[in-house]
């Protein structure tokens, strides 16, 4: 049995400067505002909707660890909701390694009701508070 990725789409984020919360249970955790997002692909294409998105972020020894809650509105006017997780190595620093994910998605439009079938994984970059990502579909 072979996986298959499929092309998603490219996410675009400008994240605001972090929020410190500091070392607790679970690690030192850090909080990113998502200020705004572009969503680019071939089947979907939006942007952020609302001001609750963020990136929660637990630092334990180099190993970054992702919780993240996004929204977005499609240029059809359709809502859907991006959860997901991931990790990355911050041994040399916050854009010293790619950051992956596996995004999943919830939304009540039947138009992309296909996408809450969808498991996704995804590669990141980020440069200062721009984080750019390659999203594909797992077959």
């Amino acid at each position: 049995m072979t996986i298959e990725l499929v092309p998603l789409c490219e996410i675009d984020i400008v994240l605001s400067d972090p929020i410190f919360v500091g070392e607790g249970p679970s690690g030192m955790r850090l909080i990113y505002e998502v200020l705004e997002a572009t969503v680019t692909g071939e089947r979907i294409n939006g942007h952020h909707k609302g001001a609750a998105s963020a990136d929660w972020i637990t630092v334990v020894g180099t190993v970054g660890t992702l919780d993240v809650r996004a929204t977005f509105e499609t240029e059809d006017g359709a809502i859907i909701l991006s959860t997901y997780g991931g990790r990355t190595d911050l041994a040399s620093g916050p854009s010293g390694a790619p950051i992956y994910v596996a995004p999943r998605f919830e939304t009540g439009d039947p138009r992309y009701a296909w996408l809450n079938a969808v498991q996704a994984v995804g590669k990141g970059t980020l440069d200062g508070t721009n984080l750019h990502y390659e999203w594909f579909e797992v077959r």
